[in-house]
């Protein structure tokens, strides 16, 4: 059934002023979001009225510029390919070229890496810092059955795969966490998980904003920064890979009491902290409930079926 609006779209209408994502000193709401990737569309479609799932990559940091842009791509119906910023210009060239792409959207820090890309293979480039404001545009119409996303596999075997993921079936990975992990609007969480992955992807960023909560965003993991955050109760829930669990473990152990239990207090208040990604060694589990009280969930997904 064709809408005037995709769910996730409609929920943050309905959020409105809320703080959806939190970028270093700079905060966004749900209607600047929005807004935004309205903005993003016109861009895209460029006079067309629909982009009817052609396939958009983009190589955008993490924090509101990326929201913008995924919301923008989908909005005019367009498939979005996100690429991986820590990607080498051969593993970028493949993305681009196996997923066809028609279009590359990026910030104009990061352009140098994709055009002479998009020149060899006769793709758009379209720089976008900050998306012109538009008063009004009329974007078409996306039913859920459309497909929305392609994510690559890590090509344990052979070449990294392109997954089609359609608009319902991201929603129904969404719903289903949502339910299961009780998310709700007064949640607060870090994003430092690369966004090229369902556990960033959906796990994180589009659960939080589906619910109403706040993210904060992050380039990459900091340790120090976190663990700060952290021990000034800025989260309610915590979702990293093993490998971050085994860095805070060491970390924290490291720490004199004085510096350390601010931050183990700051974890025992958390509703809820995952993990995923990888298989979570028990010793790992037990190290961090003894350190900090909290069980961690593991969680199982892959880039070929989602959150399973």
């Amino acid at each position: 059934m064709t809408q005037t609006q995709l769910p996730i779209i409609q929920r943050a209408i309905t959020h409105a002023g809320r703080v959806a994502m939190r970028f270093g000193s700079a905060k966004s709401t749900y209607r600047e979001l929005v807004d935004a990737s309205s903005s993003v569309a016109a861009l895209l479609l460029n006079a067309e009225t629909d982009l009817s799932e052609a396939r958009v990559a983009y190589l955008v940091p993490p924090g509101p510029r990326y929201v913008k842009t995924q919301w923008g791509i989908w909005r005019a119906g367009g498939v979005a390919v996100p690429l991986s910023l820590s990607a080498t210009a051969k593993e970028l060239e493949y993305a681009l070229t196996d997923s066809q792409a028609s279009v590359v959207v990026t910030p104009s820090e990061l352009s140098d890496r994709v055009r002479a890309l998009c020149g060899q293979n006769d793709i758009r480039l379209l720089e976008i810092d900050e998306p012109p404001r538009t008063s009004s545009v009329d974007l078409p119409g996306i039913s859920t059955d459309r497909r929305a996303m392609i994510l690559y596999t890590s090509g344990t075997t052979s070449k990294p795969k392109g997954v089609v993921t359609t608009h319902r079936c991201i929603q129904a990975q969404i719903e289903s966490l949502v339910e299961a992990w009780h998310w709700r609007a007064e949640d607060r969480i870090p994003l430092f998980l690369p966004l090229h992955h369902i556990h960033g992807i959906i796990n994180i960023m589009s659960c939080g904003l589906w619910s109403g909560a706040e993210i904060e965003a992050f380039p990459r993991f900091d340790l120090g920064t976190v663990c700060d955050r952290v021990a000034a109760d800025a989260y309610t829930v915590f979702m990293a890979v093993p490998t971050i669990y085994v860095k805070l473990i060491e970390a924290l152990e490291a720490s004199p009491s004085s510096t350390r239990q601010p931050i183990v207090d700051g974890y025992a208040k958390m509703r809820l902290m995952v993990s995923g990604s990888a298989a979570l060694p028990a010793s790992v589990h037990e190290k961090w409930t003894e350190l900090t009280g909290q069980e961690l969930l593991e969680r199982y997904g892959m880039t070929e079926i989602g959150m399973a």
